[in-house]
């Protein structure tokens, strides 16, 4: 190992063990009581104790499904107020899914799902928390969460193949009549999540609708428009840690290489120019940049500013390249 190799993987290392887990296992390969060890720490230590200590005695966070309840005050209480204007980031929905992508165990939240179908509505129309209401990304959270903690969430499986567009994905604007094409952002958002159920539970029923899902990303090279070649947007190369619900090459590519894991296949030829775009980003000291960052309250920093190395966007392209690469030098 070259010297500045030591460096990098010195600094990953230096982590919370939400990430340092995911580095032992996806880069350095370690054992798997080693990395599970580390992964045991995240509901005691860190991001992961920091968000759990928030938790409402009736299973939510912030009094609310989506977005903090108007009714309280939650200034002064940890909240990391940015100077941004933007969404906050702190409620039920966005609290269990940081929860559940930073690796913690479901144990952790013993009772929550019951708490959560007794007490939990969403702001649309006051609809019951674990049935989900219209939007594809909200309702593809849920899902993947609900599986994670043990809930029925049978009404979403249905929902989602039920929902998709004639050109092969999802849009959160669909619902309302506002759109009739997918969207980059919720269709991967929805076959992110549709895995997640899929690996969580075993069960294949949304495989069919998944792998249609990904064919419209796949038919645009996940970065380009169908009818004229363009690129659909800046975002694609704006790179991010936490993504939360944003598209980007990237987070689309770290999907593919999930699913590649999962089901033990091969990537698929269309993702080339999408990975060179993410090689092309990475500095010279092996590192991958913090892109725009969205505003909003949050519950706790996982990661640096923009424009600073970003140690989680490093584990994410790293491990993108890796399984590209890995796939390539087979053939």
């Amino acid at each position: 190992m070259s010297s500045s190799t030591k460096e990098l993987t010195g600094w990953l290392l230096d982590s919370d063990p939400a990430l340092r887990w995911q580095i032992e296992r996806d880069l350095l390969g370690a054992d798997e009581h080693v990395w599970q060890q580390t992964r045991a720490r995240i509901a005691t230590e860190g991001f992961g104790a920091t968000i759990l200590a928030h938790q409402d005695p009736d299973g939510q966070w912030a009094g609310g499904a989506y977005f903090p309840s108007r009714e309280r005050d939650y200034a002064g209480q940890g909240i990391v107020e940015r100077d941004e204007e933007g969404q906050p980031w702190i409620a039920t929905t966005w609290a269990l899914k940081d929860l559940r992508d930073l690796g913690l165990d479901a144990g952790a939240l013993a009772g929550t799902a019951e708490k959560l179908a007794a007490s939990s509505r969403w702001e649309y129309e006051g609809l019951p928390y674990w049935g989900g209401e219209i939007d594809v990304c909200i309702n593809a959270f849920t899902l993947a969460t609900g599986a994670w903690l043990g809930a029925d969430v049978s009404r979403l499986v249905a929902w989602f193949p039920e929902h998709r567009l004639a050109d092969g994905g999802w849009n959160c604007e669909a619902e309302e009549g506002n759109s009739v094409r997918s969207s980059f952002h919720s269709t991967l958002n929805a076959v992110v999540e549709m895995l997640e159920h899929q690996r969580i539970t075993g069960d294949p029923a949304l495989r069919q609708t998944r792998t249609a899902g990904e064919e419209y990303l796949l038919e645009r090279g996940l970065m380009r428009r169908l009818s004229t070649g363009e690129v659909v947007g800046p975002w694609v190369t704006d790179f991010i840690a936490p993504s939360r619900w944003q598209y980007s090459a990237l987070a689309a590519l770290d999907h593919f290489r999930a699913a590649s894991v999962l089901e033990h296949t091969a990537p698929d030829p269309r993702l080339a120019e999408a990975i060179e775009v993410v090689r092309a980003a990475r500095q010279p000291d092996g590192t991958w940049l913090q892109g725009g960052v969205p505003g909003g309250a949050v519950w706790v920093e996982i990661d640096g500013r923009q424009g600073e190395r970003s140690k989680w966007l490093t584990l994410i392209g790293t491990r993108v390249l890796d399984w590209w690469d890995a796939h390539q030098q087979g053939r």
